[in-house]
């Protein structure tokens, strides 16, 4: 199964999808060579921030291993507000004070359990991040000049019915 990495650097982050197994093993927290996830990224050092699992748990790097756990939590990474109550009033305290809640996370190891694994720049390489990752504008849409593209602005060729 395929990893999906977020490359993130300075606001931007990027997407690289791989296959490579040498992941397995790595732990959140740990400073990463950039060749590993893709060869574009030779040279850049990245650091392993969070995982995510095919359920959508999250990994916490408090927990030890690979496997599921149900850990007590507050307001913190894996527990964000307060759970919605169906057909009861909206309340103006959405995070009360004191709430803990029992949650199911993903330790803090790469399995191959893991889809996808956020990262993010500490060194860069000899390429500029913002070269290696460039996004082609969408057809009909202006460009930055204010003026539509020429293509869009020509009509529509008819194709010749061959009888």
């Amino acid at each position: 199964m395929p990893f999906k990495i977020n490359v993130a650097d300075k606001g931007k982050t990027f997407k690289v999808e791989t296959e490579n197994e040498d992941l397995v093993g790595q732990k959140i927290g740990d400073k990463v060579d950039g060749k590993v996830f893709s060869d574009d990224l030779e040279g850049y050092e990245l650091e392993i921030t969070g995982t995510s699992d095919k359920a959508g748990f999250c990994g916490l790097p408090d927990v030890e291993g690979s496997r599921l756990k149900k850990v007590l939590l507050s307001y913190e990474r894996g527990m964000h507000k307060r759970p919605k109550h169906e057909g009861k009033k909206v309340r103006s305290n959405v995070n009360p004070k004191g709430l803990r809640l029992r949650k199911t996370v993903r330790g803090n190891e790469i399995s191959l359990e893991t889809v996808q694994i956020n990262t993010k720049v500490l060194k860069e390489g000899k390429k500029k991040f913002d070269a290696l990752f460039v996004v082609p504008a969408p057809e009909g849409v202006p460009s930055e000049d204010g003026k539509a593209p020429a293509e869009a602005t020509e009509a529509p060729k008819e194709e010749e019915k061959k009888e």
